[in-house]
């Protein structure tokens, strides 16, 4: 047994250097849109619309579909986040003009029992407890806030509940202090926990125009793309579920955060700033 665990924990490592290359050079590869193996990337033929919001009806977002994750205020949210995320309101989650709009404000909720101390506030909308998927194409039409210290991402956590060993898929992030680029992301517990595998697409007007953030989720492996074309790719492996927990279903998220490992310093004159989402739209093959 500990020859074997030593055999799994070698194949194990060397997955993670051999991905970590195979991203890299995805990364560089991708130039000003998409890098050279991109491929059409479009909803199979086959499969049909199983899950949507298309934000017609004014107000808030629907709790049939959504509901508001709140429970790391008073503690602070993960990656040094600056963010308090609010319960229904107005004013950080509203559908306006078929749109949903995520905005960040620069505020403090001091008077609510779990503020913990943040100097602004945004939205996290989940479907977790509504709905979830195991595999499928998602696609989600949406604009960028933009603004230094803006971090809006499109994304999935294993409803399991365990991170990193249930997975995460990051459909879309884009960081306000590099307004023309948007990047997706991996995160298993193979190598180092949570390490992510990302890749990196050139958009210089995600901040001026909606565009279409897709990802094929298989058995076989996720394939995330941009407007109809493929950006990167991760294949199931038979490494085990450290390097694919993929099998099991997730649920979807939507945010804002602020500040952070990623969104970076903060310019407070740029607030009120949103992230507007035309529609969310999940298909699945038949069963």
């Amino acid at each position: 047994m500990r020859l074997e665990a030593v055999s799994i924990l070698g194949r194990l490592i060397r997955f993670v250097r051999r991905f970590k290359t195979g991203m890299l050079a995805l990364s560089l590869a991708a130039g000003s849109s998409h890098p050279a193996w991109a491929e059409d990337l479009q909803v199979p033929k086959n499969y049909r619309l199983v899950w949507s919001d298309e934000f017609n009806t004014p107000g808030l977002p629907d709790p049939a579909r959504w509901q508001h994750d709140t429970f790391r205020n008073k503690e602070g949210w993960f990656n040094n986040e600056r963010q308090y995320y609010s319960g229904p309101r107005l004013e950080n989650a509203r559908i306006q003009d078929g749109r949903l709009l995520i905005e960040a404000r620069k505020e403090s909720m001091s008077s609510a029992p779990d503020w913990g101390g943040q100097r602004y506030t945004s939205a996290r909308l989940i479907t977790q407890g509504k709905a979830q998927w195991t595999y499928g194409f998602f696609e989600i039409s949406a604009r960028m806030p933009c603004g230094k210290g803006t971090w809006p991402a499109i994304w999935l956590l294993g409803s399991g509940g365990r991170w990193p060993e249930d997975g995460e898929l990051d459909i879309m992030e884009h960081m306000g202090q590099a307004p023309g680029k948007i990047s997706s992301a991996v995160h298993v517990a193979a190598g180092h926990a949570g390490q992510a595998f990302s890749g990196v697409v050139q958009l210089p007007d995600a901040c001026k125009r909606f565009h279409r953030y897709q990802m094929h989720w298989t058995a076989d492996g996720v394939v995330f793309g941009l407007n109809g074309l493929a950006h990167m790719r991760y294949p199931k492996t038979d490494l085990g579920p450290r390097a694919w927990p993929f099998d099991a279903p997730m649920f979807l998220l939507l945010n804002l955060a602020i500040g952070g490992d990623l969104g970076g310093p903060v310019d407070d004159t740029i607030f009120p700033r949103a992230m507007e989402v035309d529609y969310v739209r999940v298909y699945q093959a038949p069963r």
